[in-house]
């Protein structure tokens, strides 16, 4: 397996669970470019201590995410409601009465919810966009109830995800953009571009003029929101050292050379020095990273299949300390008032949506802010805010000044990237960031890249193309596993149906395991 993110432990995972089950022994190998298991799921630690982890990547699943939530027991692992992954350790009196979320749209709040809707909130909500609200819930809960057959027999595994799309009537959805789809429904556009495109934005860095109506539908799908203690990387470093022990971090696949058995001769190499390593034999190879970015050199010749270069997000997270709350003042509030917790946004009046990367947030300036919680500060003692800013591009000191209320004695110019205001005064204490590749630019679409690029090669990145999220690489992950295991013991869809995958399965070893 070429990937130990959320697509490749569970493509491991679930291959050594289907191969035992079918009585078939494997020798299953991961290399992982980075010196950590869990992808675009990884943890930071604020101030440098082992006892503050903050989310770096993917912050949260759902209810609806069987995979990553049968994990977690499975594994016994401890987890947290959104409110607890988001909020305060010990509120403060002055707390109490703070919205918990609000819109934002460069000028003005559009709306602020507290966490739980009393019955006279959500009165003021069917008040300000009539049955929105309620016919949005019913399109999601359809949207993604067809997306759940995608799980179970008849429909899992495949191995075609366009025909699929279409057998199932996804496509009616990833066809359109958001806001047609929504408008298509007889979704009002007041709802649309408060809540749903303050949602595609936090968790897609896009414009509901522009991303698919799939990923709108995904996005407002946040029941039983929750996150793992210490962070949600456990859950892919659970499935990935449960199914094997040779995993090779800090190990990149520089070479796959195909062989006239369809097997492969895999040449490792050391992704920090570049020095290659022996070339070893695999029956089966799982690419479980975007194709456009594994740098694999193939031979004798490029698979049957090479999946389309598309453009990724490029996503700028920063995580910060301070002693400060989030300044009124920066939010058009009047002195005294609370800033929610939780800063979403939204387009302003005759901002135009672009997938351009430096001015897709429009007047915002960013996508979203969310005060974590209050932490104490490791070497002062005193309790400290932790934030998390998605934006478009790096945020300035000047930016950060602005928002904590600070003075600043720097022009933006010397403060470009920030990191001087660390430590300035006190007025931030902690700074990390991050640039994610972190989702493609999920245009309207009815094509989607193929499961098995050649004979014995697979990709797991393929349903990155249709959404984007821990839970759908985690399916993926395991459906190649089911077909890989399909092909082993012969009879199944390995090489039955779809994209290259037409001719007969995988060729049976005469004696022992299988080799990946």
């Amino acid at each position: 397996l070429a990937g130990a993110g959320a697509g490749g432990s569970s493509a491991a995972y679930h291959l050594s669970e289907f191969a035992s089950a079918a009585g078939i022994p494997t020798n299953i190998t991961v290399f992982e470019r980075a010196p950590y298991i869990g992808g675009r799921s990884t943890t930071v630690y604020a101030y440098d201590a082992p006892s503050l982890p903050v989310e770096l990547g993917a912050s949260i699943f759902v209810q609806v995410n069987q995979i990553l939530v049968n994990a977690t027991a499975h594994f016994n692992l401890s987890s947290d409601g959104f409110r607890n992954a988001i909020a305060v350790e010990g509120e403060e009196d002055d707390d109490k009465g703070q919205d918990f979320l609000g819109v934002w749209d460069g000028h003005q709040f559009v709306l602020t919810t507290p966490e739980d809707m009393g019955w006279w909130d959500k009165a003021k909500m069917l008040w300000k966009y009539g049955l929105a609200p309620v016919r949005t819930m019913q399109l999601m809960k359809k949207t993604v109830g067809a997306f759940l057959n995608m799980y179970e027999e008849p429909h899992f595994p495949w191995t075609s995800l366009s025909e699929k799309a279409h057998e199932l009537g996804l496509v009616d959805a990833s066809a359109a953009t958001g806001a047609e789809f929504l408008r298509k429904n007889g979704i009002g556009e007041a709802f649309a571009h408060d809540v749903v495109q303050a949602s595609t934005r936090v968790n897609y860095a896009q414009n509901l003029a522009l991303v698919n109506g799939l990923i709108s539908m995904v996005c407002m799908a946040t029941e039983g929101a929750m996150s793992i203690d210490g962070g949600n990387w456990q859950i892919f470093a659970n499935m990935a050292t449960s199914a094997t022990k040779d995993i090779r971090l800090n190990t990149t696949v520089a070479a796959l050379e195909k062989q006239a058995d369809g097997s492969y001769t895999l040449t490792p190499q050391n992704a920090s020095t570049g020095a290659a390593h022996d070339a070893e034999h695999f029956d089966e190879v799982i690419l479980a990273a975007p194709y456009q970015f594994a740098n694999i050199s193939f031979s004798p010749q490029p698979p049957q299949h090479v999946p389309d270069t598309i453009p990724y997000v490029r996503l700028h997270v920063t995580l910060f300390a301070s002693p400060h709350r989030l300044a009124p003042a920066a939010f058009n509030l009047p002195p005294g008032s609370s800033v929610p917790q939780v800063v979403l946004t939204t387009l302003a009046p005759g901002d135009s949506p672009t997938t351009d990367e430096k001015s897709n947030a429009g007047t915002p300036g960013f996508f979203s802010i969310s005060t974590l919680r209050t932490v104490r500060n490791p070497s002062t003692g005193a309790l400290e805010h932790l934030y998390k800013i998605f934006s478009p591009a790096p945020v300035t000191g000047a930016f950060l000044a602005s928002i904590l209320g600070v003075p600043t004695d720097f022009d933006d110019g010397e403060s470009e990237l920030g990191e001087d205001v660390v430590g300035r005064q006190g007025d931030v204490t902690w700074l990390h960031r991050k640039v994610w590749d972190s989702y493609p630019v999920e245009l309207p679409r009815v094509t989607f890249e193929e499961v098995r690029l050649d004979k014995g090669l697979w990709y797991t990145s393929a349903i990155e193309g249709l959404i984007s999220t821990m839970e759908t690489s985690a399916l993926a992950g395991r459906n190649v596993a089911r077909l890989v295991v399909d092909g082993w013991v012969g009879g199944g869809k390995s090489g039955a149906e779809g994209g290259v995958g037409r001719e007969q399965g995988v060729d049976d070893e005469e004696e022992g395991g299988k080799e990946l």
